[in-house]
């Protein structure tokens, strides 16, 4: 019997729940390649967040594209690896588990209040505070289907890491 092939990991959640630090701790603690979604977004993408505006679904769509690529390639590689990216509605996860029969969903679930300081709180980041409560407009949760694995944003980061470690078994 072959080992079992590392895991492909989309971690997600709306701005402010802890996206990037859960992402890149899990790839630390299991050896994996790491990539930031927000570095995939094309310039315009950003430009447009920057200014305050919510992106729509023709604006995703080139940076779910990247983020599916680079889960193609880490799965093609063998290799594993987490990128972090929303990902909020089944449509936008749906493209990011046809990259791949591996991929796992990781939502890191967070009230809009807690969210919502939690991207005051942030410095340097383009994202402007004032857009995150649209995105729990638009956050579809997992459903059973998917197989998503969900964690607190409360809850300190290592408890979140074992709890997706022992979720991928």
């Amino acid at each position: 019997m072959s080992p079992p092939l590392p895991p492909l990991l989309v971690v997600g959640g709306v701005a402010g729940c802890g996206k990037t630090t859960l992402a890149a701790a899990i790839a630390q603690r299991l050896h994996l390649p790491f990539r930031d979604g927000d570095d995939l977004h094309p310039a315009a993408n950003k430009a447009k967040m920057a200014a305050g505006q919510p992106l729509d679904d023709a604006d995703r769509a080139p940076w779910l594209a990247a983020c599916a690529a680079e889960l193609a390639a880490w799965g093609a590689a063998g290799t594993g690896g987490v990128v972090s990216a929303s990902a909020l509605k089944r449509q936008y996860r749906d493209i990011l588990y046809a990259a791949h029969p591996g991929v796992t969903y990781v939502l890191i679930a967070i009230t809009p209040d807690e969210a919502l300081a939690r991207a005051r709180a942030r410095a340097g980041h383009f994202w402007p505070p004032e857009l995150t409560l649209t995105q729990f407009t638009i956050l579809e949760e997992p459903t059973p289907d998917e197989g998503a694995i969900t964690v607190d944003a409360l809850w300190p980061t290592a408890r979140q890491v074992e709890a997706v470690v022992r979720a991928l078994g």
